[in-house]
């Protein structure tokens, strides 16, 4: 089994049958983008470690985007609001030079989603798992909602295909995600690729 957010295990899913996959990104002390889910490494906050102090098992962003052009990628931006310290900008920038319109971007940090939005980087998803959170997404203007996947029915989906894309996470059952499918989710994210193909 691959170490999640690597290099490596972004192959494994598309050598498994996926068309694209979902990446955690957060920016170090000395302002690189780097692909890792947890805020932390070893008990440290990623964001007081610099790049060369990183184990070699996790990418920069721009070593996964120049590795797997014309890819689907869901970039899920690791911010906690209400503070930034730039990510939003660094990301801004990278993008703008690897465009593609199978990348995406999104968040649990309504904030971060506001700043992204004013740089001009798109698409934007709202990622959440409380209903409520959903109320956010008109007023962020954002072109995807996120939701777990156990907050959807048939009747919400339909409601939200009104007026956004909808990613369902995280899906870990065939029979759940043909169900999702279905229903119309536009895409699924799941821990194990033989559960959607």
């Amino acid at each position: 089994m691959a170490r999640e957010n690597t290099l490596e295990s972004f192959r494994k899913a598309l050598e498994a049958g996926l068309d694209g996959f979902e990446l955690d990104v957060h920016l170090t002390r000395d302002g690189v983008l780097v692909v890792h889910h947890d805020f932390t490494l070893g008990g440290t906050p990623l964001n007081g470690l610099s790049l060369r102090e990183l184990p070699a098992y996790v990418p920069t962003l721009e070593e996964v985007l120049r590795a797997f052009p014309g890819v689907w990628i869901n970039v899920e931006l690791k911010s906690l609001p209400p503070e930034t310290d730039g990510r939003e900008e660094a990301l801004a920038r990278l993008l703008a030079r690897h465009p593609s319109d199978r990348i995406w971007v999104s968040s649990f940090d309504p904030l971060a989603l506001v700043r992204l939005k004013r740089l001009g980087v798109g698409p934007l998803g709202l990622l959440y798992g409380h209903e409520e959170a959903e109320a956010l997404a008109p007023c962020l203007g954002v072109e995807w909602v996120h939701p777990e996947a156990s907050l959807l029915t048939q009747d919400r989906v339909r409601e939200l295909k009104a007026r956004y894309r909808v990613l369902a996470w995280t899906v870990n059952r065939r029979q759940q995600a043909q169900e999702l499918a279905a229903w119309g989710v536009d895409a699924l994210v799941t821990d194990f690729p033989e559960v959607l193909v």
